[in-house]
């Protein structure tokens, strides 16, 4: 289950940063928004099984037979739909499987984050089970004078990662992500993800 639990990682990524821009242009008409709703990222837990839907954007440019056996090499049935979408359906033990790998890798790249030595400023995250409250404890100073702030967009897609797939409605979710100054504990600055996350990309693309 590992390696199909890592595609499913990589690829929410790819979902997640461009999520917002497509739902405000969708609602500008009523045409727009029916061609939208075929865009879709869905999760349908039933009785027994629980069925993934991957809009067709998801999977453009991929080696889509490919994808498809090594999911089927795990026990997962995937449909090609007409308009290019893949619908992966799974006992919900594989579900639970496919969630515990998310979750490993989840946890492994906020422990990067910390860790690697790439936003120097950062000193600690704590989120809460379901990756939808951080706390990013942080040398203040550092941080509002550094592109530490980047690190925002990785904790942010993270949790939004984990909670699609885990059946959460992207209208609905809310990631809060608290930073907080390490030397007075005061919360400097909340970031609410997926509203905040068109808005994140444009100001650091404007810090480049």
């Amino acid at each position: 289950m590992k390696k199909f639990g890592y595609f499913f990682f990589l690829a929410i990524a790819v979902l997640a940063l461009a999520a917002c821009g497509a739902d405000k242009e969708a609602s500008k008409t009523s045409s727009d928004k029916k061609e939208s709703e075929t865009e879709d990222f869905a999760v349908d837990k039933g009785l027994l099984n629980v069925e993934i839907t991957m809009p067709a954007s998801f999977v453009e440019g991929d080696d889509v037979d490919a994808t498809i056996k090594e999911a089927e090499a795990e026990g997962i049935k995937v449909t090609k739909n007409e308009d290019g979408s893949l619908t992966y359906k799974m006992s919900k033990s594989e579900h639970k499987k496919m969630m515990k790998d998310i979750k490993t890798n989840a946890e492994k790249s906020i422990d990067e984050i910390k860790t690697d030595g790439t936003f120097p400023s950062v000193k600690d995250i704590t989120y809460n089970n379901s990756f939808s409250k951080y706390t990013l404890t942080v040398d203040k100073a550092a941080y509002e004078n550094s592109m530490d702030s980047w690190s925002i967009i990785g904790i942010g897609i993270t949790g939004m990662m984990y909670n699609l797939f885990n059946g959460e409605d992207m209208d609905k979710m809310k990631i809060n992500i608290d930073v907080k100054d390490e030397a007075t504990g005061e919360v400097f600055d909340t970031t609410v993800y997926p509203d905040d996350l068109e808005e994140a990309e444009s100001e650091l693309s404007t810090e480049e």
